[in-house]
């Protein structure tokens, strides 16, 4: 059941400004679902055996930093500022005036009042797609579904989420990129895991707000300890947030989002991983154990030797036997800091999951689409000639100038998206001057207080 606003006048829009909002509009064309077969669906084996190749090449590397061609395999997209920082940023470079600062006010309250129920509607239809394949549903349960059909629901799931990421402006990790997050630890991390991708039916993953720097700390439990001293935090490539979606052969598709993630820690984030002591810590561990039991050989061993009269034979026996059940603790007791290391930072790390995640991307996408049109708003206005000239050329020179202006502003090299932002614009334009729209109900605010506990009915037995 799709929304029709024609049914009610208050919701009209001159000029069909808002159903020309492009965004994901090709993503919800007439809906055929098809059955294939399970063995048709998993196109994913040999995904995966491509991912094992990659990974065999970096194993053969020698220290790689960072993926091959990192420059051409990422490209930032993210704007760095939140709406209301654009929103100053602009009004101070170019509408200090205060009827310009007023226009552009109600310029960015008509985008609001556009997008709001575009995004709302794409958001419905996305959960009614996610809804039967939902894990954390809270409503009755339906009817199972057979693995073709869960699998032909994912899939969907996931072709529905990619022009929605894109328009969040996160960028997706190509599988080189992940076979170098999968293979390479960065020495700090005192918490390394392996994982088997026989267990993996696929794993996708999108980031955005890459970063170079020291990363926030996000545990108590530390992999700033060295062995003997303090090492001092190292500079790290990581990502404001990533978004992950997998699926393991005996589970469900997992969709979450983390915020501060390095990029050699992206398998830390997947569903199905083993925790594993790294070669030095090994080292270590060994080294430890050695030196203890020559110590407790020499000091006890040897007396009870001489003066009990011991076979030396059972005393090795006993010594062996002591030495195992010792590293076996060792061990054991340094898997468990580690994995109480990996769920804290998991548990501060992760910021939605699942359905929760979908709202998050919408909202996301929301404000992404109406920043990019702020900002074509604001250029396009001071360009002589505005947007009359040839479309490639107007879109040429807004990539241009957002891109340096942002460079200027953040530091950072951001690559926008001319063509979009002026699609925005022009989608817009027909309906600019009608917010709020002639009739448009005001609700009252919400009354700050606590709510009225309701008062239990008096029993037949109160006088």
């Amino acid at each position: 059941m799709t929304f029709d606003p024609a049914p009610f006048p208050l919701f009209r829009l001159r000029g069909k400004g808002l159903a020309m909002l492009h965004v994901t509009r090709g993503a919800w064309g007439s809906r055929v679902r098809v059955w294939p077969q399970l063995s048709a669906l998993l196109g994913t084996p040999r995904a995966l055996s491509s991912l094992a190749e990659k990974m065999g090449v970096y194993r053969k590397m020698w220290n790689p930093t960072e993926p091959r061609d990192w420059a051409q395999q990422y490209r930032e997209r993210f704007i760095p500022f939140s709406k209301e920082q654009l929103l100053r940023l602009l009004i101070q470079e170019f509408h200090s005036s205060p009827a310009e600062k007023a226009a552009l006010e109600e310029f960015s309250a008509h985008v609001d009042f556009c997008t709001l129920f575009h995004y709302h509607h794409i958001l419905a239809r996305l959960q009614a797609l996610y809804d039967p394949i939902n894990p954390d549903r809270e409503t009755l349960d339906e009817p199972s579904l057979t693995d073709p059909q869960r699998l032909s629901n994912e899939q969907e799931v996931l072709r529905a989420l990619e022009p929605l990421l894109a328009q969040a402006n996160f960028s997706p990790l190509s599988e080189d990129t992940l076979a170098y997050a999968l293979v390479v630890h960065h020495p700090q991390d005192e918490v390394q895991v392996t994982i088997n991708l026989d267990q993996y039916m696929y794993m996708r993953f999108w980031a955005l707000g890459q970063r170079v720097g020291q990363m926030p700390r996000m545990s108590s439990v530390g992999s700033k300890r060295g062995f003997f001293t303090k090492l001092p935090p190292a500079e790290r490539r990581y990502f404001k947030r990533v978004v992950l979606a997998a699926r393991t052969k005996r589970g469900h598709l997992v969709l979450k989002s983390f915020k501060d993630t390095p990029l050699e820690g992206l398998e830390q984030l997947l569903p199905e991983l083993k925790v594993r002591t790294s070669t030095l810590q090994r080292a270590m561990l060994n080294l430890t154990l050695v030196v203890s039991g020559l110590v407790f050989f020499v000091n006890v061993g040897m007396v009870v030797l001489t003066d009990l009269k011991v076979a030396t034979s059972l005393l090795l026996l006993f010594f062996a036997l002591f030495m195992g059940l010792r590293a076996s603790k060792m061990f054991g007791q340094r898997r468990s800091a580690q994995a109480l290391e990996l769920a804290h930072m998991l548990y501060f790390r992760s910021t939605s999951n699942n359905s929760e995640l979908l709202s998050a991307l919408a909202l996301r996408a929301q404000d992404e689409h109406a920043k990019e049109a702020l900002l074509a708003h604001s250029f396009l206005a001071r360009r002589p000639g505005g947007a009359h000239c040839p479309p490639e050329e107007t879109c040429r020179w807004l990539q241009s100038e957002v891109e340096s202006w942002l460079l200027a502003q953040s530091g950072c090299v951001v690559a926008f998206n001319g063509s979009r932002a002026l699609a925005h614009l022009q989608a817009l334009t027909p309906s600019i001057g009608l917010y709020p729209p002639p009739g448009f109900p005001r609700l009252d605010p919400l009354a700050p207080g606590t709510a009225e506990v309701p008062q239990a009915a008096p029993s037949s037995s109160d006088p």
